[in-house]
């Protein structure tokens, strides 16, 4: 990826997909000129930090849509890494492109949570929020897909359900026909099925049984009430609702890099220009960019591995069984001869303290503001930090 140069490209400019890869940076005209005429006011401030902080109080004061879209720009780096370290250690039917849209959606979600008055950095931040929020994506479409319709219906919930049918642009006289049908499929239908993500659909006595109670309540529950409907009107009407979910859940997503109007080659943004000599100095700053990447990886592991090193002999014994050989709790407790009990409350303790030693170095070294989402994408790296560790550990060190 080229570094961008300068703080009106910056603020301004996007990143540009070309087959799942980056591509180059395009420029938003609007910002261009916004930011253009902020430096003409200002042409002795040229702290990236400044500005950022000028569009962060703008979006605070007034909910400004050009300080959100300032610092979407501002933030596409770090969406762009997350994204593609996501996309490519966690291999699913989201692409680098995918990761990255899901993350930069969530912008006003950041800007809610982040403080300046805690001293954090916003790019450390979120970093560790997109990659929060791209994971929930992952879990949320690989449930989305196992379960069949009929288990996500009785998964959804109410308001859920609504948020989606409306999102599929149905209006409000459908939506309660809809929700109505559900509430009666719920009520009557269950399964004995252990696994609920596998439930089949009704037989033909049990939509029978669903319709005869939405026909007897639709007079009392809709204000303008359908004619009775027949189980066959009914099951169609569930399916729509289970498609509806599905696509809210799990929208397709469409790069804004995309041709249009079925045009072979070109789209709607203009790529910026490059020449040799930006090149050779942007290939020097992204090799800068990557050593201090490494570093901070580096003195991270240091850090965690210091902190497993000074555990008692039995609390590492411990680690290695459940990270290392993968046994269960009961069968590490029979190892140590113990309770089982006492092995979930020794691993708790543990984490509970490799995530404040982790938890600290962040706001130490990155400055990051320990806000309750940090913490908690902070804890699941850990988890995933913890079993990299032991997958290469020698066990008898």
């Amino acid at each position: 990826m080229q570094p961008r140069q300068g703080i009106i490209e910056i603020f301004s400019t996007f990143v540009q997909f070309d087959a799942d890869r980056f591509n180059a940076w395009v420029t938003d005209a609007k910002l261009k000129r916004s930011i253009q005429k902020c430096l003409e006011q200002f042409p002795q401030q040229e702290s990236e930090n400044f500005w950022l902080l000028y569009w962060y109080k703008i979006w605070q004061m007034q909910s400004s849509p050009l300080a959100v879209e300032h610092i979407s720009a501002y933030l596409q780096e770090e969406c762009y890494w997350v994204a593609r370290r996501i996309a490519l250690n966690f291999p699913s039917q989201f692409s680098v492109a995918d990761c990255f849209q899901i993350a930069i959606c969530c912008i006003h979600k950041i800007l809610k949570n982040f403080n300046p008055k805690h001293g954090g950095n916003l790019k450390n931040y979120a970093e560790y929020a997109f990659e929060g929020f791209i994971k929930d994506s992952l879990r949320l479409c690989r449930e989305v897909h196992i379960c069949t319709d009929w288990a996500l219906l009785h998964k959804v919930t109410r308001k859920r359900l609504i948020n989606s049918l409306q999102n599929a642009g149905f209006n409000s006289q459908i939506v309660n026909n809809y929700v109505l049908a559900w509430e009666c499929f719920k009520e009557l239908y269950t399964t004995d099925n252990k696994t609920i993500r596998q439930m089949g659909q009704p037989n033909t006595a049990i939509w029978q049984e669903i319709t005869y109670l939405y026909n007897q309540q639709r007079s009392n529950q809709l204000s303008s009430p359908p004619a009775a409907i027949s189980p066959e009107t009914l099951a169609k009407w569930l399916s729509y609702c289970a498609k509806a979910v599905r696509d809210f859940l799990y929208p397709k997503f469409v790069s804004v890099d995309a041709t249009s109007n079925e045009q072979e080659t070109g789209n709607l943004l203009d790529t910026l220009p490059i020449d040799l000599q930006s090149c050779l100095l942007t290939e020097i700053i992204a090799q800068e960019e990557t050593a201090s990447r490494q570093k901070q990886q580096t003195e991270l592991n240091q850090v965690l591995t210091d902190v497993l090193a000074a555990l008692d002999i039995q609390s590492q014994k411990l680690l290695q069984l459940y990270y290392k050989q993968h046994l269960t709790q009961q069968q590490i407790a029979e190892q140590l001869d113990i309770k089982q009990y006492q092995v979930s409350r020794r691993l708790t303790s543990i984490k509970r303290s490799l995530l404040t030693t982790l938890t600290q170095w962040s706001v130490n070294s990155l400055h990051i503001s320990a806000a309750p989402v940090v913490v908690d994408a902070m804890n699941k790296s850990l988890e995933e930090w913890l079993n990299n560790y032991y997958s290469h550990v020698n066990p008898h060190t």
